[in-house]
């Protein structure tokens, strides 16, 4: 039932102490290589453009623009922890940002409880998906591409095909539009999500169980991990991120339209899979989710700039996807080989 496999392969301390200095920097670049790519392509795009590139107003847009994928990639990061994927925080955010406004639009319902049966929809979703995962052992890809097809079919039944135009209240609109330090708030909620979910992936057991089940769950359950209990968990907390990402979207576009979401599908999956290749390469993990969302706003708006076409994203997103893993594999078969007895990865 697993589709993907959660094994890091960070290098432990014990490893390093017996190379030599070249060797452990070999060692330790697929760890933080992508950072370090990272660095190299901001020093790039601003030695290529130092007019538009390295400034305040590219800074303030790269962060504005991308924070809702960061939210994205976070959410789809939860249930790779547990090897299944959720497809939903793609499909889902489409009727999230619609039904945000349409409280509002049709029904009167002032925004902050909108914005409570918004989220209050997106924990009934994860719970579905929980179930449809653990109790009816219906492969995570097939189920949540079933339920996300189905609330994108609800979405377009909603609305008609056609737009959701409202005058919103200052206060929805203040979701995404106010500042503080001269930084979008989209970038403070995605750095507080990111602490967050740090402090309990790296530093509690509850984070160790879930990279458990992810790993082995066999092993977990023998271990008296609740497996089902987890793994329903990661679905709802996974649902809830992404119906609070569909309500910032909301407020950042003031319209609701079933043609807008689908798009951060990619991206979003693109960043948590990238997530899997730095810090901790061989599983995901929340500072190289990050890194990898990072990589790709930073690459995308350099490219753009440059004079891009439109197709520039979507190609950057899949290239970075595939080189990226392919080292990381590579890394993996190397270390694999380099240890006596131990078996070749695949």
């Amino acid at each position: 039932m697993q589709t993907i496999r959660s094994n890091a392969i960070e290098p432990t301390r014990a490893e390093l102490a017996g190379l030599t200095r070249r060797e452990a920097i070999l060692r330790q670049l697929p760890v933080y290589g992508l950072p370090i790519l990272t660095v190299l392509l901001i020093v790039g795009f601003s030695i290529a453009l130092p007019d538009t590139f390295p400034t305040y107003l590219n800074f303030r847009s790269i962060l504005n623009d991308k924070a809702i994928i960061a939210i994205l990639s976070l959410a789809s990061m939860l249930p790779m922890m547990t090897g299944r994927v959720d497809l939903t925080v793609g499909y889902g955010i489409v009727i999230w940002h619609i039904l945000a406004i349409g409280l509002q639009l049709q029904f009167g319902i002032p925004w902050p409880l909108a914005c409570l049966v918004v989220l209050c929809c997106g924990l009934f979703c994860g719970l579905i998906n929980g179930v449809l995962v653990e109790v009816a052992q219906i492969d995570s890809f097939i189920a949540t591409l079933g339920t996300g097809t189905i609330l994108y079919a609800l979405a377009l039944w909603y609305t008609g095909g056609r737009q959701l135009i409202a005058k919103l209240p200052t206060g929805f609109l203040d979701i995404n539009s106010l500042s503080f330090a001269g930084v979008p708030i989209a970038a403070y909620y995605v750095a507080a999500l990111a602490i967050v979910l740090w402090v309990i992936t790296e530093r509690t057991p509850l984070g160790r169980h879930i990279y458990a089940i992810g790993a082995n769950e066999k092993a977990a359950a023998l271990n008296g991990i609740p497996v089902r209990s987890y793994v329903i968990g990661v679905f709802v907390a996974s649902s809830f991120l992404s119906s609070f990402a569909g309500i910032v979207l909301a407020s950042k576009l003031r319209i609701g339209q079933a043609s807008v979401g689908l798009e951060y599908l990619l991206p979003a999956l693109v960043g948590a899979f990238l997530g899997s290749t730095t810090i901790k390469p061989g599983r995901v993990n929340v500072l190289g989710t990050i890194v990898g969302v990072t990589i790709l706003a930073v690459g995308i708006s350099g490219l753009q700039q440059l004079g891009g076409a439109f197709f520039v994203e979507p190609l950057f997103n899949g290239a970075t996807l595939i080189v990226s893993i392919g080292l990381a594999g590579f890394a993996q078969r190397r270390r694999s080989v380099a240890r006596p007895g131990a078996a070749p990865g695949r």
